[in-house]
């Protein structure tokens, strides 16, 4: 493939400006077009092949999010990074589908990342439909792999998925993330987090505490009242997690009947 046809998005002139020219100066690139709203991009896309689009979020007529939701129905719609100074949009760009997430001001090394993410979707895209593996068998269960939590540290976003995580803590408005990789702090509350994967493999057994029922190994009731045992998982350390009283019997009943727990725990059951 040669190089990248981009195109830049943003309704102020000066951040406008600032992203073609550091786009500009990217090998990886080769042309750059520019609009400053929604209606001027969906314009420049109709009009040529645009390999990629970085966004901005906040525009008037259409946000960038509801132009993601636009092109999310394109047959070869382009990659999309979101180019932004609001942080606490990251969830809601993973999940229409973006392919990074850069916080203003830009720096050079993250918008070469972004490309690089967007040149491995592309090439992804265009490998032959004989090597995508059959689809799973009706009723078969799925792996957990297909959410994914951004998280930013020292300006690089990592996503860390969801199969790879633990446990997760409330801490105040924000979560912290328990898994392989070590533990993030993300702001999204834990009730946000409970309402989206309550049916992905995770109970809440705490108002502090949401755990993935894989990984555990057992109840037992302690003088206080009932603790959960969690594995370990990589960088994420054993621990115990107290349970409500009122959510033991619901998470004894998940632990037996949950598929996901058997799909993803290597004994296939906890002691329970």
């Amino acid at each position: 493939m040669s190089g990248l046809v981009v195109l830049a998005v943003d309704d102020e002139p000066p951040a406008l400006d600032e992203l073609r020219y550091l786009l500009d100066r990217q090998d990886e690139v080769a042309e750059v077009h520019a609009a400053t709203d929604a209606t001027g991009a969906l314009r420049e896309l109709n009009s040529r092949r645009v390999d990629a689009i970085f966004l901005d979020i906040n525009m008037p007529g259409l946000s960038g999010l509801e132009l993601a939701g636009v092109l999310a129905r394109y047959a070869q719609p382009p990659a999309i990074v979101f180019v932004t100074a609001h942080e606490d949009k990251a969830v809601d760009a993973f999940e229409v589908g973006a392919v990074d997430y850069l916080l203003k001001p830009l720096r050079e090394v993250r918008l070469a990342q972004a490309l690089g993410r967007i040149r491995a979707s592309l090439d992804a895209r265009a490998k032959p439909a004989a090597s995508t593996p059959p689809p799973a068998p009706s009723g078969a269960p799925r792996a957990a792999s297909d959410d994914v939590i951004p998280v930013e540290m020292s300006g690089v976003t990592s996503l860390v998925r969801r199969d790879s995580i633990s446990w997760v803590e409330a801490v105040g408005d924000y979560a912290r993330l328990h898994a392989e990789s070590g533990a993030h702090l993300v702001r999204i509350p834990l009730s946000t987090l409970e309402s989206r994967w309550q049916d992905k493999g995770f109970a809440r057994v705490h108002r502090s505490y949401l755990v993935a029922l894989p990984m555990v190994t057992g109840l037992r009731t302690t003088g206080s009242g009932t603790v959960v045992s969690v594995r370990a998982n990589g960088a994420s350390e054993a621990v115990e997690l107290p349970v409500s009283r009122r959510q033991v019997r619901d998470l004894k009943d998940r632990l037996i009947r949950d598929p996901l727990r058997q799909y993803r725990s290597p004994a296939g059951r906890g002691d329970v």
